[in-house]
Protein backbone atom coordinates (compact mmCIF):
# COMPACT_ATOMS: atom_id res chain seq x y z
CA UNK A 1 0.00 0.00 0.00
CA UNK A 2 1.29 3.43 -0.87
CA UNK A 3 1.81 5.90 1.95
CA UNK A 4 3.56 9.11 0.93
CA UNK A 5 4.81 8.11 -2.52
CA UNK A 6 2.87 7.29 -5.69
CA UNK A 7 2.71 3.68 -6.86
CA UNK A 8 5.78 2.75 -8.86
CA UNK A 9 7.14 6.25 -8.33
CA UNK A 10 5.67 7.34 -11.67
CA UNK A 11 2.97 9.83 -10.66
CA UNK A 12 4.11 12.98 -8.86
CA UNK A 13 2.13 14.24 -5.90
CA UNK A 14 1.94 17.67 -7.49
CA UNK A 15 -0.10 16.59 -10.50
CA UNK A 16 -2.97 19.00 -11.18
CA UNK A 17 -5.80 18.54 -8.72
CA UNK A 18 -8.69 18.14 -8.28
CA UNK A 19 -8.60 15.13 -10.61
CA UNK A 20 -10.98 12.82 -8.79
CA UNK A 21 -11.31 10.25 -11.57
CA UNK A 22 -7.53 10.02 -11.84
CA UNK A 23 -7.17 9.66 -8.09
CA UNK A 24 -9.73 6.87 -7.99
CA UNK A 25 -7.93 5.03 -10.79
CA UNK A 26 -4.64 5.33 -8.90
CA UNK A 27 -6.26 4.18 -5.68
CA UNK A 28 -7.64 1.13 -7.49
CA UNK A 29 -4.07 0.12 -8.27
CA UNK A 30 -2.85 0.17 -4.67
CA UNK A 31 -5.84 -0.75 -2.49
CA UNK A 32 -6.76 -4.37 -1.70
CA UNK A 33 -9.87 -5.48 -3.58
CA UNK A 34 -12.02 -5.77 -0.44
CA UNK A 35 -11.08 -2.26 0.67
CA UNK A 36 -11.67 -0.76 -2.77
CA UNK A 37 -15.06 -2.45 -2.94
CA UNK A 38 -16.02 -1.14 0.48
CA UNK A 39 -14.97 2.41 -0.36
CA UNK A 40 -16.76 2.41 -3.71
CA UNK A 41 -19.96 1.01 -2.25
CA UNK A 42 -22.96 0.33 -4.51
CA UNK A 43 -22.13 -0.07 -8.19
CA UNK A 44 -25.63 -0.62 -9.58
CA UNK A 45 -27.93 1.69 -11.51
CA UNK A 46 -27.99 4.16 -8.64
CA UNK A 47 -25.13 5.47 -6.59
CA UNK A 48 -22.37 8.00 -6.85
CA UNK A 49 -22.27 8.15 -10.69
CA UNK A 50 -25.92 9.21 -10.68
CA UNK A 51 -25.32 11.71 -7.88
CA UNK A 52 -22.34 13.26 -9.65
CA UNK A 53 -24.19 13.39 -12.96
CA UNK A 54 -27.04 15.25 -11.30
CA UNK A 55 -24.69 17.86 -9.86
CA UNK A 56 -23.19 18.27 -13.34
CA UNK A 57 -26.63 19.04 -14.77
CA UNK A 58 -26.89 22.26 -12.76
CA UNK A 59 -26.33 25.24 -15.03
CA UNK A 60 -25.08 28.64 -13.91
CA UNK A 61 -26.41 32.12 -14.75
CA UNK A 62 -23.29 34.21 -14.09
CA UNK A 63 -23.08 37.94 -13.54
CA UNK A 64 -20.51 39.98 -15.48
CA UNK A 65 -18.66 43.20 -14.72
CA UNK A 66 -18.59 42.56 -10.98
CA UNK A 67 -15.55 43.43 -8.89
CA UNK A 68 -14.21 40.17 -7.44
CA UNK A 69 -10.63 41.23 -6.76
CA UNK A 70 -10.98 40.74 -2.99
CA UNK A 71 -12.69 37.36 -3.26
CA UNK A 72 -12.75 35.24 -0.11
CA UNK A 73 -13.85 31.66 0.57
CA UNK A 74 -13.89 32.13 4.33
CA UNK A 75 -17.01 31.30 6.29
CA UNK A 76 -18.11 29.81 9.61
CA UNK A 77 -19.79 26.50 10.44
CA UNK A 78 -21.70 26.51 13.73
CA UNK A 79 -19.53 29.45 14.73
CA UNK A 80 -16.20 27.82 13.87
CA UNK A 81 -14.19 29.91 11.36
CA UNK A 82 -13.01 27.96 8.31
CA UNK A 83 -10.96 29.15 5.37
CA UNK A 84 -13.09 27.23 2.89
CA UNK A 85 -16.62 25.80 2.63
CA UNK A 86 -15.11 22.46 1.56
CA UNK A 87 -15.13 20.28 4.68
CA UNK A 88 -14.11 16.61 4.99
CA UNK A 89 -16.90 14.12 5.58
CA UNK A 90 -16.81 11.50 8.32
CA UNK A 91 -15.76 8.27 6.62
CA UNK A 92 -15.14 4.85 8.11
CA UNK A 93 -12.04 2.71 7.74
CA UNK A 94 -9.56 5.43 6.76
CA UNK A 95 -6.74 3.30 8.13
CA UNK A 96 -7.57 0.86 5.34
CA UNK A 97 -6.57 3.63 2.92
CA UNK A 98 -3.49 4.76 4.82
CA UNK A 99 -1.86 3.50 8.05
CA UNK A 100 -2.27 6.90 9.74
CA UNK A 101 -5.98 7.12 8.89
CA UNK A 102 -7.73 10.20 10.26
CA UNK A 103 -4.49 11.54 11.72
CA UNK A 104 -3.16 12.04 8.19
CA UNK A 105 -6.48 13.50 7.05
CA UNK A 106 -6.55 15.84 10.05
CA UNK A 107 -3.06 17.11 9.24
CA UNK A 108 -4.19 18.10 5.74
CA UNK A 109 -7.40 19.62 7.10
CA UNK A 110 -5.45 21.63 9.66
CA UNK A 111 -3.05 23.01 7.07
CA UNK A 112 -5.97 24.01 4.84
CA UNK A 113 -7.88 25.65 7.68
CA UNK A 114 -11.05 23.62 7.26
CA UNK A 115 -12.95 21.05 9.38
CA UNK A 116 -12.95 17.25 9.74
CA UNK A 117 -15.81 14.85 10.39
CA UNK A 118 -14.76 11.79 12.41
CA UNK A 119 -16.71 8.56 12.08
CA UNK A 120 -17.87 6.35 14.93
CA UNK A 121 -16.20 3.62 12.88
CA UNK A 122 -12.66 4.96 13.02
CA UNK A 123 -9.51 3.03 13.80
CA UNK A 124 -7.72 6.05 15.28
CA UNK A 125 -8.06 7.09 18.94
CA UNK A 126 -9.70 10.45 19.50
CA UNK A 127 -6.62 11.72 21.33
CA UNK A 128 -4.43 11.16 18.28
CA UNK A 129 -6.82 13.07 16.05
CA UNK A 130 -7.24 15.88 18.56
CA UNK A 131 -3.46 16.27 18.92
CA UNK A 132 -3.25 17.48 15.33
CA UNK A 133 -5.30 20.56 16.21
CA UNK A 134 -7.85 20.58 13.38
CA UNK A 135 -11.44 21.38 14.38
CA UNK A 136 -13.61 18.26 14.20
CA UNK A 137 -17.16 17.04 14.59
CA UNK A 138 -18.00 13.53 15.74
CA UNK A 139 -20.38 11.46 13.62
CA UNK A 140 -22.65 9.31 15.80
CA UNK A 141 -24.37 6.04 15.13
CA UNK A 142 -26.82 5.51 17.99
CA UNK A 143 -26.54 1.85 18.94
CA UNK A 144 -29.08 -0.43 20.57
CA UNK A 145 -26.88 -0.46 23.66
CA UNK A 146 -27.10 3.25 24.40
CA UNK A 147 -24.63 3.08 27.24
CA UNK A 148 -21.94 2.47 24.60
CA UNK A 149 -23.15 5.47 22.59
CA UNK A 150 -23.19 7.63 25.72
CA UNK A 151 -19.65 6.59 26.60
CA UNK A 152 -18.16 7.23 23.16
CA UNK A 153 -19.94 10.57 22.76
CA UNK A 154 -18.71 11.78 26.14
CA UNK A 155 -15.15 10.76 25.33
CA UNK A 156 -15.32 12.44 21.90
CA UNK A 157 -16.45 15.65 23.56
CA UNK A 158 -13.71 15.40 26.17
CA UNK A 159 -11.17 15.01 23.34
CA UNK A 160 -12.34 18.20 21.64
CA UNK A 161 -15.20 17.40 19.26
CA UNK A 162 -17.21 20.61 18.87
CA UNK A 163 -20.43 19.16 17.41
CA UNK A 164 -22.19 15.83 16.92
CA UNK A 165 -23.34 14.53 13.54
CA UNK A 166 -26.33 12.25 14.12
CA UNK A 167 -26.60 9.88 11.17
CA UNK A 168 -30.24 8.92 10.60
CA UNK A 169 -30.29 7.29 7.16
CA UNK A 170 -28.53 4.00 7.97
CA UNK A 171 -30.90 1.90 10.13
CA UNK A 172 -28.85 -1.29 10.28
CA UNK A 173 -27.19 -3.22 7.50
CA UNK A 174 -28.72 -4.80 4.41
CA UNK A 175 -28.92 -8.57 5.10
CA UNK A 176 -28.92 -9.30 1.36
CA UNK A 177 -25.44 -7.82 0.95
CA UNK A 178 -22.21 -9.57 1.93
CA UNK A 179 -20.81 -8.15 5.18
CA UNK A 180 -17.16 -8.00 6.22
CA UNK A 181 -16.60 -9.96 9.42
CA UNK A 182 -16.29 -7.21 12.07
CA UNK A 183 -13.52 -8.81 14.12
CA UNK A 184 -11.35 -9.21 10.99
CA UNK A 185 -11.69 -5.54 10.11
CA UNK A 186 -11.24 -4.53 13.74
CA UNK A 187 -8.01 -6.49 14.09
CA UNK A 188 -6.63 -5.24 10.78
CA UNK A 189 -7.69 -1.59 10.89
CA UNK A 190 -8.72 -1.01 14.52
CA UNK A 191 -12.20 0.05 13.44
CA UNK A 192 -13.54 0.11 17.01
CA UNK A 193 -10.63 2.03 18.51
CA UNK A 194 -12.90 4.30 20.54
CA UNK A 195 -15.56 1.78 21.54
CA UNK A 196 -15.24 -0.14 24.80
CA UNK A 197 -16.38 -3.70 24.25
CA UNK A 198 -14.55 -7.04 24.14
CA UNK A 199 -17.31 -9.30 22.84
CA UNK A 200 -16.52 -8.98 19.12
CA UNK A 201 -19.95 -7.48 18.42
CA UNK A 202 -20.33 -5.14 15.45
CA UNK A 203 -20.93 -2.15 17.68
CA UNK A 204 -21.33 0.36 14.87
CA UNK A 205 -24.56 -1.09 13.47
CA UNK A 206 -27.11 1.67 13.92
CA UNK A 207 -30.24 1.08 15.93
CA UNK A 208 -33.62 1.00 14.20
CA UNK A 209 -35.37 2.74 17.05
CA UNK A 210 -34.29 6.34 16.41
CA UNK A 211 -36.79 9.16 16.87
CA UNK A 212 -36.84 12.95 16.96
CA UNK A 213 -36.38 12.70 20.73
CA UNK A 214 -32.84 11.44 20.16
CA UNK A 215 -31.75 14.87 18.94
CA UNK A 216 -32.43 16.36 22.36
CA UNK A 217 -31.08 13.25 24.10
CA UNK A 218 -27.74 13.53 22.29
CA UNK A 219 -27.44 17.25 22.84
CA UNK A 220 -28.27 16.81 26.50
CA UNK A 221 -25.46 14.27 27.03
CA UNK A 222 -22.67 16.83 26.75
CA UNK A 223 -24.28 20.06 25.54
CA UNK A 224 -22.81 20.03 22.03
CA UNK A 225 -24.86 21.12 19.00
CA UNK A 226 -26.35 18.28 16.95
CA UNK A 227 -26.35 18.20 13.14
CA UNK A 228 -28.69 15.62 11.61
CA UNK A 229 -27.18 13.80 8.61
CA UNK A 230 -29.30 12.06 5.99
CA UNK A 231 -32.19 14.51 5.54
CA UNK A 232 -33.79 14.56 2.06
CA UNK A 233 -37.19 16.19 2.72
CA UNK A 234 -38.29 19.67 3.73
CA UNK A 235 -40.80 18.43 6.30
CA UNK A 236 -38.20 16.18 7.98
CA UNK A 237 -35.72 19.06 8.04
CA UNK A 238 -38.23 21.32 9.78
CA UNK A 239 -39.05 18.63 12.34
CA UNK A 240 -35.36 18.13 13.08
CA UNK A 241 -34.86 21.85 13.66
CA UNK A 242 -38.01 22.01 15.80
CA UNK A 243 -36.56 19.16 17.87
CA UNK A 244 -33.38 21.12 18.51
CA UNK A 245 -31.01 20.36 15.63
CA UNK A 246 -28.47 23.12 14.97
CA UNK A 247 -28.08 21.97 11.40
CA UNK A 248 -28.92 19.30 8.84
CA UNK A 249 -26.83 17.56 6.22
CA UNK A 250 -28.62 16.73 2.99
CA UNK A 251 -27.15 13.32 2.21
CA UNK A 252 -27.84 9.99 0.56
CA UNK A 253 -25.02 8.39 2.59
CA UNK A 254 -22.95 8.30 -0.58
CA UNK A 255 -25.62 6.22 -2.31
CA UNK A 256 -25.14 3.34 0.14
CA UNK A 257 -28.51 2.94 1.80
CA UNK A 258 -31.61 3.42 -0.36
CA UNK A 259 -30.75 2.75 -3.96
CA UNK A 260 -33.65 4.67 -5.50
CA UNK A 261 -33.81 7.75 -3.32
CA UNK A 262 -33.77 11.27 -4.66
CA UNK A 263 -30.33 12.79 -5.10
CA UNK A 264 -28.78 15.33 -2.76
CA UNK A 265 -28.76 17.88 -5.58
CA UNK A 266 -32.53 17.54 -5.98
CA UNK A 267 -33.29 17.54 -2.26
CA UNK A 268 -31.08 20.46 -1.26
CA UNK A 269 -33.18 23.40 -2.55
CA UNK A 270 -36.39 22.37 -0.75
CA UNK A 271 -34.55 21.61 2.48
CA UNK A 272 -32.65 24.91 2.42
CA UNK A 273 -35.83 26.86 1.66
CA UNK A 274 -37.76 25.17 4.46
CA UNK A 275 -35.04 25.62 7.07
CA UNK A 276 -34.26 29.21 6.17
CA UNK A 277 -32.07 30.91 8.75
CA UNK A 278 -33.26 28.74 11.67
CA UNK A 279 -30.35 26.30 11.27
CA UNK A 280 -27.40 25.64 9.02
CA UNK A 281 -27.71 23.40 5.97
CA UNK A 282 -24.86 21.30 4.57
CA UNK A 283 -24.71 18.71 1.80
CA UNK A 284 -22.66 15.70 0.73
CA UNK A 285 -22.85 12.79 -1.78
CA UNK A 286 -21.56 12.93 -5.32
CA UNK A 287 -19.64 16.21 -5.17
CA UNK A 288 -16.68 15.71 -7.47
CA UNK A 289 -15.70 19.10 -8.91
CA UNK A 290 -15.42 22.73 -7.75
CA UNK A 291 -18.39 23.47 -10.01
CA UNK A 292 -20.42 20.95 -8.02
CA UNK A 293 -19.40 22.73 -4.82
CA UNK A 294 -20.41 26.12 -6.24
CA UNK A 295 -23.75 24.69 -7.36
CA UNK A 296 -24.40 23.35 -3.87
CA UNK A 297 -23.59 26.71 -2.30
CA UNK A 298 -25.90 28.47 -4.74
CA UNK A 299 -28.70 26.01 -3.95
CA UNK A 300 -28.58 26.76 -0.24
CA UNK A 301 -25.73 24.85 1.40
CA UNK A 302 -23.54 26.75 3.83
CA UNK A 303 -20.73 24.28 3.24
CA UNK A 304 -20.19 20.86 1.66
CA UNK A 305 -18.63 17.67 2.96
CA UNK A 306 -16.21 15.98 0.56
CA UNK A 307 -16.10 12.20 0.91
CA UNK A 308 -14.62 9.57 -1.39
CA UNK A 309 -12.22 11.94 -3.21
CA UNK A 310 -10.44 12.36 0.13
CA UNK A 311 -10.14 8.58 0.48
CA UNK A 312 -8.58 8.29 -2.98
CA UNK A 313 -6.10 11.05 -2.15
CA UNK A 314 -5.31 9.50 1.23
CA UNK A 315 -4.65 6.11 -0.36
CA UNK A 316 -2.37 7.54 -3.02
CA UNK A 317 -0.27 9.99 -1.06
CA UNK A 318 -1.27 10.40 2.57
CA UNK A 319 -1.72 13.82 4.10
CA UNK A 320 0.30 15.56 1.36
CA UNK A 321 -2.07 14.32 -1.32
CA UNK A 322 -5.19 15.16 0.71
CA UNK A 323 -3.84 18.66 1.26
CA UNK A 324 -3.16 18.97 -2.46
CA UNK A 325 -6.71 17.82 -3.23
CA UNK A 326 -8.27 20.35 -0.88
CA UNK A 327 -6.00 23.09 -2.16
CA UNK A 328 -7.02 22.25 -5.71
CA UNK A 329 -10.69 22.46 -4.82
CA UNK A 330 -10.19 25.85 -3.18
CA UNK A 331 -8.14 27.28 -6.05
CA UNK A 332 -10.63 26.14 -8.65
CA UNK A 333 -13.61 27.19 -6.53
CA UNK A 334 -12.14 30.70 -6.48
CA UNK A 335 -11.99 30.55 -10.28
CA UNK A 336 -15.65 29.54 -10.44
CA UNK A 337 -16.70 32.37 -8.12
CA UNK A 338 -14.79 34.89 -10.20
CA UNK A 339 -16.60 33.54 -13.26
CA UNK A 340 -19.95 33.88 -11.48
CA UNK A 341 -19.22 37.46 -10.50
CA UNK A 342 -19.33 36.66 -6.78
CA UNK A 343 -16.73 38.13 -4.41
CA UNK A 344 -17.82 36.09 -1.39
CA UNK A 345 -19.88 33.06 -0.45
CA UNK A 346 -22.65 35.41 0.73
CA UNK A 347 -23.18 36.49 -2.88
CA UNK A 348 -24.02 32.95 -4.01
CA UNK A 349 -27.72 32.17 -4.31
CA UNK A 350 -30.40 30.45 -6.39
CA UNK A 351 -30.50 33.35 -8.87
CA UNK A 352 -27.09 32.14 -10.14
CA UNK A 353 -28.31 28.68 -11.16
CA UNK A 354 -30.89 27.39 -13.60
Amino acid sequence: MRTDEPAGGTRPLDRPLPDVAGLEAEAAEVLPAHVLGYFRGPTGAYGIPTEAERWSQVRFRPHVLRNTRDLSLATTVLGTPVASPVLVAPMAQQRAAHPDGEVATAKAVSRRGTLLGVSTNTGVPFADIAAVGAPWWFQVYVMDDRTITTDVVQRAAAAGASALILTVDAPGTDPSQPQHEPRTWSERYGMQANLRDDTGRNLVTATRSLSLDDIGWLSGLIGLPVVVKGVLRADDAVMCVDAGAAGVIVSTHGGRCLTQSTTSADALPEVASAVGDRAEVYVDSGLRTPEHVAAALCLGARAVFLGRPVLWALATGGDARVERLLSGFDTQLERVLHSLGAASLDELGPDLVA
